[in-house]
């Protein structure tokens, strides 16, 4: 899952990149609102944490410019505490959820999480395709009732199948919601990936659609 940060603080985009990383999340994290923006309207994301109080472009325009441009991206805003008001207009604008700073990175992880699940029609931490099952908060995979150890770069793809399970996946789009931006991959890293995941939790799992990309049959 591909998360966009947009704080414009150093150490809390530091804190927050690596939070989310450690959670299992690929993360692009931006300064500014008209980066924030453009990397929105341009790239593919799973969700967004956006705080308000930006330079060159606030958060509120931001949001309203990603809406408007029919998105319906997964976005929570980070505001300053106290300011009801701020909060009332981030959701009025498209927010999914909020949180007032300063905050405890888990309670982050934990709305981060609940916002995606919804967005991907999962009111669950755990998702089930046939005999496996993830649960997403403690990033475990189960298969016919017995855990499977996946690495981080797995469970990532795994997570990304089965939340999009019933729908082909291209290569190129995996690729993009498993490994970080400055790590391309290779031209069969990706197969050699799918590979071992097959190998640990079943080959009938994860289907290739020749010439497509990969499916969870949902």
């Amino acid at each position: 899952m591909r998360i966009l940060l947009v704080e414009d603080e150093a150490a809390i985009a530091r804190e927050v990149a690596e939070a989310l990383r450690s959670a299992g999340y690929v993360v692009d994290a931006v300064g500014d609102g008209e980066e924030a923006w453009f990397r929105a309207e341009t790239e593919d994301y799973d969700g967004m944490v956006l705080d308000l109080g930006l330079p060159k472009l606030d958060g509120l325009s931001v949001l309203r410019k990603v809406r408007g441009g029919g998105s319906h991206l997964p976005v929570i805003v980070l505001t300053a505490r106290g300011n009801w008001m701020e909060r009332v207009e981030g959701i009025d604008a498209g927010a999914d959820d909020y949180l007032p700073k300063p905050f405890q990175v888990e309670e982050l992880l934990a709305r981060l999480g609940a916002v995606l699940r919804r967005a991907g029609g999962h009111s669950s931490p755990l998702i089930e395709v046939g005999r496996l099952t993830l649960e997403t908060r403690r990033r475990v995979a189960v298969v016919g009732g017995k855990p499977v150890e996946l690495s981080a770069l797995e469970f990532r793809a795994v997570r990304y199948l089965a939340h999009n399970r019933g729908r082909v996946v291209s290569q190129g789009e995996l690729a993009e919601h498993v490994y970080e931006s400055d790590r391309e991959p290779d031209s069969n890293a990706l197969e050699v990936l799918i590979g071992r995941l097959r190998r640990k939790i079943g080959a009938d799992l994860i289907a290739t659609r020749r010439g497509q990309g990969y499916m969870m049959e949902g």
